[in-house]
């Protein structure tokens, strides 16, 4: 089977599908997100499927300042919005980001008070709602739908891994055939989604990682988001790190770029990259210290690598 002859004029001068122009397409201008704390919990904390959670898990270690659930949303959103002026002075409209727990674990009547109390405010042009695949049902969707007629809005799923045997390794609670499902339905009603995977969890080589783009590449999604494995402060997976470190591998910052670029070699073209990396506050992590960077030098060193290797993503794209 031979690549699939790639039009790289549609990265706008960039080696990879990228986020910033995604929506500049989208809207014209930048775009920036608000993340948003609800008060959502998850079915694999509260009891529902397990009281464990993901052995990674740390909403904590991705909440901005101003993201707290005892404010209201409109709090929220405006603190957010003054403090993303600060930052990009370029933005001026903005997306209310459901980011912490899983924020579709709510009958549908809360739901909408939710997500309209955001939709209210004036500089928000839509949502991303972040959840899981198996807590989406066609009454959501349908209502998301209904949105749609005036405000952007996207789906956006923890996958974390293709594989079965990784997601019951980290008690994710569900296996990867309800993640398609879950995409597979979203598409259908016409929802951008987006998935989001880390790279390095235990028990998966740099090989079955790379395989895993071509399954990913067949999914119905708008947008990805690529972490590397980080481990966090206070979450099982960091009793587990301390007492077996030699049980998992961690990138170090050379071999984790060569090896993002080889992933987006592969990726499907059509498929906007949010993110190649993950960032949080230093004091969270007990892992490797290049993760201590900010995601903008990573990615200044990704598009170099890219560049030095002659490469875009979706050069070795196959379609099945």
């Amino acid at each position: 089977m031979t690549p699939v002859p790639i039009d790289t004029s549609q990265f706008d001068g960039r080696r990879f599908n990228s986020y910033s122009n995604y929506f500049a397409k989208q809207f014209g201008g930048r775009v920036q997100k608000i993340s948003i704390d609800a008060g959502f919990s998850c079915p694999n904390r509260d009891g529902r499927i397990s009281t464990g959670g993901c052995t990674f898990c740390s909403n904590e270690a991705f909440n901005p300042s101003y993201c707290r659930p005892e404010k209201s949303i409109r709090q929220q959103i405006e603190e957010g919005i003054e403090f993303h002026r600060q930052r990009y002075r370029r933005a001026n409209k903005y997306l209310a980001y459901f980011q912490p727990f899983s924020n579709t674990y709510k009958p549908i009547k809360e739901l909408k008070n939710i997500y309209e109390q955001a939709l209210e405010v004036p500089e928000i042009v839509g949502i991303v709602i972040g959840t899981r695949p198996d807590l989406v049902d066609e009454n959501i969707l349908h209502y998301l739908n209904e949105i749609q007629k005036t405000h952007y809005v996207v789906l956006e799923y923890g996958v974390e891994s293709v594989y079965d045997e990784t997601l019951t390794r980290v008690n994710r609670g569900h296996d990867f055939a309800t993640a398609e499902k879950a995409l597979q339905l979203t598409a259908h009603y016409g929802i951008p989604c987006g998935a989001h995977f880390i790279f390095g969890l235990p028990g998966e080589s740099k090989e079955t990682m790379l395989r895993a783009a071509d399954i990913i590449s067949q999914l119905p999604l708008t947008t990805v988001k690529f972490h590397q494995l980080q481990i966090f402060k206070g979450t099982k997976m960091a009793e587990e790190y301390l007492e077996h470190p030699g049980a998992f591998h961690l990138f170090d910052l050379e071999e984790y770029i060569d090896f993002v670029v080889d992933f987006a070699e592969r990726l499907n073209p059509n498929i906007v990259i949010e993110r190649f990396a993950g960032e949080v506050p230093p004091r969270f992590l007990v892992s490797e210290p290049w993760m201590k960077l900010r995601y903008d030098e990573v990615l200044v060193r990704i598009e170099k690598r890219m560049a030095e290797r002659g490469t875009w993503q979706g050069r070795l794209y196959q379609q099945f």
